[in-house]
């Protein structure tokens, strides 16, 4: 037998016994390096150009097929989606997805790896980018666990797609792919998996469950329009910037006042932008809405409520018939609700379990944040399920959970830092186990 043959099958071998974390700690190098490139160059939705090449180009290396530039938003552009697909054999199809894109956030947490990138946004302005949301998090867990399913081809069969979905924070990403003709080009999957990192449980640790994991999200563009005038003289006109302020104090009565308290919802304006100068009254205001609930109901009913509020503002203070407020919903910022599972939920804990132990299994609780990875589901057709790592320091974790106790930075937070080790060898480990355990022969 010649050596290069020689020493291909002597690492097959080797990796066919070894278990997914002690080849997760063998990689665990790779695996921090991998991540502080990645954390230092993010870059927003819909201009994943870099980092989309960065994922297909590590994947070719693995030995998978790889496709990019998948995915077609509803103005016609290219998305920067990548599928990466290895064939192994009769079996199920399993994807697994993360998500590439970050924020227009500008990193405050000090780290020696920090972002310092800066960008242009949709709107035009020059902002900084950060992850956090941890999406770096999620590519590195996948580009590991690829890793892994290519040397541990001996224990599995079937087909695994690992995709790079962008534009998840714009919630239209998983939607481009799919619209793409996602299902006819790549196949349908038999299952679908994937794992966001959460600051709720200490690194080392991951959690799932069964059922409702993440909230429905609604995005509402807001325009109350009003009259300039001079500011020393507000009565010649109708001031658009006090009627925004009484907007958005009367919407905080729609969760507190006219939902089901039953009926988990949140209502948030994330964007106010109005006027040019101190003594000018603008004619309008801009805002921008998010909304979050579970229930569809519980949805279009707040969406009557934010048309209710604004056109009752407007009336109220004498705006005329045709310069009423403009609410508009963006439906390219609108997803469902995401719920796992319940039987493929508690296959993967169990497969869990076994590979990391139950002291580290926790059951995830439900959140009012937004994903998009459902709609790979196909309307809950298709079993699948979204876990989560813990990525907090256990001290400051244990802290924050007593009464009065400090809170830890969220995701989407200037100050967001995870702690990588051990949670890139557990995401890593967890993914791997849950990938064989369904693809197993």
């Amino acid at each position: 037998m010649r050596p290069a043959i020689l020493s291909l099958v002597l690492c097959a071998a080797s990796a066919l016994a070894q278990s997914p974390a002690e080849l997760a700690r063998q990689q665990a190098p790779e695996l921090l390096s991998t991540y502080k490139q990645l954390h230092q160059a993010p870059e927003l939705s819909h201009h994943e150009e870099k980092t989309s090449a960065f994922l297909a180009g590590e994947l070719r290396k693995l030995g998978y097929d790889v496709t990019e530039h998948v995915g077609k938003y509803t103005d016609g552009s290219r998305a920067y989606g990548v599928v990466a697909i290895m064939k192994n054999g009769e079996g199920p199809r399993l994807l697994i997805r993360t998500d590439m894109d970050a924020l227009p956030v500008e990193e405050k947490t000090g780290l020696p790896y920090a972002s310092h990138v800066r960008s242009t946004n949709a709107q035009g302005a020059d902002v900084a980018v950060m992850h956090a949301c941890g999406h770096d998090m999620h590519m590195t867990v996948l580009l590991g666990t690829a890793r892994e399913m290519a040397q541990l081809k001996n224990q599995w069969r079937g087909t695994l797609v690992l995709i790079g979905q962008p534009s998840e924070e714009t919630v239209d990403g998983a939607r481009a792919m799919l619209a793409d003709d996602f299902y006819s080009r790549f196949g349908r999957p038999d299952f679908v998996l994937a794992e966001h990192d959460s600051n709720s449980y200490a690194t080392g640790d991951i959690a799932i469950t069964g059922g409702a994991l993440a909230a429905s999200s609604t995005s509402i563009d807001v325009t109350m329009r009003g009259i300039g005038s001079h500011g020393a003289a507000p009565f010649a006109g109708k001031d658009p910037i006090v009627m925004a302020a009484e907007f958005i104090t009367q919407l905080q009565t729609i969760v507190s006042r006219q939902i089901n308290p039953r009926n988990p919802a949140v209502i948030t304006v994330g964007q106010i932008h109005g006027g040019t100068k101190r003594n000018i009254i603008p004619d309008e205001v801009y805002m921008g809405l998010t909304m979050r609930t579970y229930d569809e109901t519980t949805r279009l009913a707040m969406i009557e409520a934010v048309k209710r509020i604004a056109n009752g503002v407007a009336v109220g203070y004498g705006v005329p018939a045709d310069r009423m407020p403009i609410v508009k919903v963006d439906e390219a910022e609108v997803t469902p609700a995401t719920y796992n599972d319940e039987a493929f939920a508690e296959r993967l804990r169990k497969s869990s379990v076994a590979a990391i132990g139950a002291d580290h299994v926790e059951k995830a609780e439900a959140i009012m944040g937004s994903e998009d990875f459902g709609l790979f589901r196909d309307g809950n057709k298709i079993p699948g399920a979204m876990w989560m790592l813990g990525v907090a320091d256990p001290a400051k974790l244990a802290e924050s959970q007593k009464p009065g106790g400090p809170q830890l930075p969220s995701l989407h937070s200037a100050l967001f830092a995870p702690v990588p080790d051990p949670a890139l060898t557990t995401g890593v480990t967890a993914m791997t186990a849950m990938a064989l355990d369904v693809l197993r022969k």
